[in-house]
């Protein structure tokens, strides 16, 4: 039988929030380093070498972080589970009480509600997932959902971070590397934000506009320190 997206409902924000996280510390951590060594008047072949070092160590780093951060998730979700299940075997009417406020929070009173409360207390799985979404505000992590936010978190940093670099291969020319560094970086971080905009909700410009600031405020930042340690006298 084959499975609908609404079979999980996470699994597409997770997958966005994933590329974006990945692409856009790609982006912009490279851009901020190349931007400030050709300030500091260093060469393309040691710009490349730097840059690609990043590159590597960025994705494995971004990889690791995004596995670690999943599992924990997955972790906390599980235990917080078990003792959820804990309180409604021992505290079971406390447990009924907090069902019966979500209840009133959505609009049920009187006759209506107990008879809502009724069923849900008829089902101890529909319960224990009301409240681990309801009272705890947890959602379920698939157990295969650490290794796949680390591979998308990686490749997504590593497309990221090889999109400033593209000059770097059909010129030599500090001033045009710079120049299309940041055009090519900044189209990437306009489209990523318009893509997350496509996909959610919110303003495609204005999302577009706020996530190239970002990126282009840390490239001039490399750009910055690299001027002013470039023009310190060496020795």
């Amino acid at each position: 039988m084959r499975r609908s997206s609404e079979d999980h409902p996470s699994l597409g924000g997770s997958l966005l929030s994933d590329f974006i996280l990945g692409s856009q510390d790609g982006v912009v951590n490279v851009l901020g380093i190349l931007l400030g060594l050709l300030a500091a008047d260093t060469s393309s072949r040691v710009i490349l070498i730097a840059a690609l070092a990043a590159l590597a160590a960025e994705s494995i780093s971004m990889s690791a972080v995004a596995y670690t951060s999943t599992l924990a998730r997955r972790r906390l979700y599980l235990s917080e589970v078990e003792r959820e299940r804990r309180e409604m075997a021992e505290m079971p009417l406390e447990e009924v009480e907090e069902v019966r406020a979500i209840l009133r929070d959505w609009g049920y009173e009187g006759a209506e509600q107990e008879e809502m409360l009724a069923r849900i207390r008829s089902k101890p799985k529909a319960m224990l997932d009301l409240m681990m979404a309801f009272e705890l505000h947890l959602a379920p992590v698939d157990a295969s959902a650490a290794g796949r936010s680390a591979l998308i978190v990686g490749v997504a940093t590593v497309v990221g971070s090889f999109v400033p670099l593209i000059p770097i291969f059909f010129t030599s020319s500090p001033l045009t590397i710079a120049i299309g560094s940041v055009v090519l970086s900044g189209a990437m971080l306009f489209a990523i934000g318009w893509y997350e905009a496509r996909t959610t909700l919110g303003s495609l410009w204005s999302s577009g506009a706020r996530m190239l600031l970002i990126g282009l405020a840390a490239g001039f930042a490399g750009f910055l320190i690299g001027h002013i340690l470039g023009s310190l006298p060496a020795g």
